[in-house]
């Protein structure tokens, strides 16, 4: 018995291991908050469309738990007023789009 919960836990650990990042968000709300307050400040940033910022070879977001922070931190700067669940659905979106975490 012992040794079924040990295997029963090794799978749920593994399981967990490899979820995907923001799999609570919703990438097509997050598009389109993403579309309304972030594209203007990263086209005046970089130019272009903005995506820019997620491409290039030395993008600061290397990781998911990066990338919830700067959207947090874009979130308070520009007063966006986006609640967590909103800040998720931006992640899912641009990790969906541009980034791939696992």
């Amino acid at each position: 018995m012992k040794i079924l919960i040990a295997l029963f836990c090794g799978a749920a650990l593994a399981a967990g291991a490899h979820a995907e990042p923001f799999a609570k968000g919703d990438p097509a709300k997050g598009k389109a908050l993403h579309d309304k307050a972030c594209i203007s400040c990263h086209a005046r940033m970089v130019g272009g469309d903005g995506s820019k910022l997620y491409t290039r070879a030395d993008r600061k977001v290397k990781n998911a738990d990066q990338l919830a922070a700067r959207i947090s931190a874009c979130n308070v700067n520009t007063g966006a007023g986006w609640l967590p669940a909103d800040e998720e659905n931006v992640a899912a979106y641009l990790n969906q789009r541009y980034y791939k975490f696992k």
